[in-house]
């Protein structure tokens, strides 16, 4: 048996990297989940390989992420685990920094995860305020995935940084609001994850790593998957509001 046998889950983000390895790692402990990429393609061939089912889309659209959280229910029966880990990166000094460079960044690291959690409402929160006026006590997650630039502010990151900032506000909120339903609401915030986005950072960057990292490298996504399993998993009932560090020990931005 697995530990999240019967829970439904969604993932967006995760064709590739932390959100691929979290998809997976829910799966192969018992859940059945639903993958996200704007990338049909690659959705199509991590939910094939995971054995997941799949909604391709962008979800800055118009009714995307409504659209996403209908599949998971329709698909499922119901829905117990949200894992925002949707993102991108668009980096460049803020006396630099165009508007729309700036807004982008808000609208899927902040404005996308609010959509989809506000569409997904009804069947965690309601879901789990009908239990409690049954007398019955079942657990819902909400994992949203924020950086330490975003906890720390990082160089040549405004919109990035204040982005996931963002994010950490909704979290605590939302532990707030949905708490008494039993819905853990936490955040888990990365440093230097090797992923496709990391990978496009400059050489200097990469090498200074062991020197920022106190355990002398990045990340695997793997590992970083791991910090979000244990939010989603039964032995984070009572880990709520929480914006988790899992950096390896890191305390700066890999560009300051």
């Amino acid at each position: 048996m697995g530990v999240l046998d019967g829970k439904a889950a969604i993932v967006t983000g995760s064709a590739r990297g932390i959100g691929r390895a979290t998809a997976a790692l829910l799966a192969e402990h018992g859940a059945r989940v639903l993958v996200n990429d704007l990338d049909a393609d690659a959705a199509e061939q991590a939910a094939r390989e995971i054995g997941a089912e799949v909604y391709a889309g962008d979800l800055t659209g118009d009714g995307v992420p409504e659209g996403l959280v209908q599949r998971a229910v329709d698909a499922f029966g119901g829905l117990d685990i949200v894992v925002n880990n949707a993102g991108s990166t668009w980096d460049g000094m803020a006396h630099k920094m165009s508007e729309e460079q700036f807004r982008a960044m808000l609208e899927i690291h902040t404005v996308v995860p609010f959509r989809v959690l506000r569409a997904a409402a009804p069947h965690l929160r309601g879901a789990g305020k009908r239990e409690v006026e049954e007398g019955r006590e079942v657990f819902r997650k909400v994992v949203n995935v924020t950086s330490i630039a975003g906890t720390q502010g990082n160089l040549g990151q405004a919109n990035y940084a204040t982005a996931k900032a963002g994010l950490v506000g909704l979290t605590k909120t939302l532990a707030r609001e949905w708490g008494p339903f039993k819905v853990n609401v936490n955040a888990v915030a990365f440093g230097f994850v090797e992923t496709r986005m990391t990978a496009s950072l400059p050489e200097r960057m990469r090498e200074a790593a062991p020197q920022i990292i106190p355990l002398g490298r990045p990340a695997r996504p793997e590992e970083a998957a791991g910090a979000i399993f244990l939010l989603c998993s039964p032995w984070s009932n009572f880990i709520h509001g929480q914006v988790i560090t899992a950096s390896g020990g890191q305390t700066t931005g890999m560009t300051t």
